[in-house]
């Protein structure tokens, strides 16, 4: 006569006197349910519908067992003039306290401190042919020399957010208004450090009007380029993270992304005139020898190998407040209550 094996992830009825030690495949461990992840203690695989979950696949081998896990033992009742404690409504029994990993507990994290490596690069042939119709290796041939003392006409400034151009030596009177900071693509917002006028919409943050007064800036600092904002976004799948920029003809020469561990520096430059710059802390830890730069005419993908299969619940690593801010915005909440 079969019976009912009570291993988890198993359920399938077996002949106890044909009972091998491999004939069942279960998981050991509990479940877990944690951030809308679903999973088993014992494996890494995640997922997001319950179905899935139920149809994961256990993890170890071993004989069915037909022993049935004793039932949580209900709490005796007591008469109405009995007042019952906390600790004796709760069912006896073993209780498992199951949290998923946070990031750093996920593997040992490393230090941001660990030395930058140069992600390794391919170009498509739609980028090269796209470079070619636009001739933008003479630009950067004109790029790599140093500019000369003539401002041509047409020149635009180079301070971030300003449109104006070059009209000749009167332009140099005029006042420019822009932005000081730099602008932060952050969950579907998008804004300037320096003013934190946050938008959804990417052409409203492209008109919004600068905070700064000042002069122009027509010759080109550090690398002669100007610093404009430029869309990006990223998905994940179980083994990889993958950062799209939609920067168009971005000229391979002079666009290279950093990495360690834990930390992306992605410097493009592209259109000729246009730089792009961004540095993420990322929220889990990747493995630099296995992830890529994939260069395109509409766009480049940063492809990064996650360190252990688990699911990001972002990009970054949120900046930590450090105790001492944290008691400083809790007083002034409180002096702040006392007023009213």
């Amino acid at each position: 006569m079969s019976v009912l094996c009570y291993n988890k992830g198993c359920g399938q009825r077996f002949n106890p006197e044909n009972n091998p030690d491999d004939a069942c495949t279960y998981h050991p461990g509990v479940p877990v349910f944690h951030d809308a992840l679903k999973g088993w203690s014992c494996c890494k695989r995640r997922t997001t519908d319950f179905s899935d979950f139920l149809g994961i696949v256990g993890c170890t081998k071993g004989p069915h067992n037909k022993e049935k896990p004793p039932e949580p033992v209900k709490p005796d009742v007591k008469s109405s003039g009995e007042k019952q404690g906390a600790d004796e409504l709760k069912p006896k029994f073993n209780e498992y306290i199951i949290s998923a990993p946070k990031p750093q507990e996920a593997i040992c994290r490393p230090s941001t401190d660990e030395p930058m490596v140069r992600l390794q690069h391919k170009v498509s042939p739609s980028l090269k042919q796209a470079l070619e119709k636009l001739k933008l290796s003479e630009i950067v041939t004109e790029k790599k020399e140093e500019d000369g003392d003539e401002i041509k006409l047409g020149t635009s400034c180079t301070n971030g957010g300003c449109t104006k151009t070059f009209d000749g030596p009167v332009s140099n009177s005029d006042m420019c208004l822009y932005h000081s900071g730099y602008p932060v693509f952050h969950e579907g917002m998008k804004y300037w450090t320096c003013c934190k006028r946050k938008t959804s919409d990417f052409n409203t943050f492209l008109s919004q009007e600068g905070c700064t007064k000042g002069t122009h800036e027509w010759r080109k600092k550090d690398a002669g380029k100007k610093v404009v904002p430029c869309r990006f976004d990223w998905h994940q799948t179980g083994s990889q993270v993958t950062i799209s920029i939609y920067a168009k003809n971005s000229v391979p020469e002079l666009s290279y992304v950093d990495a360690n561990s834990t930390t992306v520096n992605i410097h493009v430059i592209f259109e000729g005139e246009k730089e792009f710059d961004q540095k993420i802390s990322l929220w889990g830890v990747i493995d630099v020898s296995k992830s890529l730069v994939s260069m395109m005419a509409a766009k480049i993908e940063v492809t990064m190998k996650k360190s252990e299969p688990i699911s990001w619940a972002r990009l970054d690593l949120p900046p930590v407040t450090p105790p001492k801010e944290e008691e400083k915005k809790k007083e002034e909440s409180d002096s702040e209550e006392e007023d009213e």
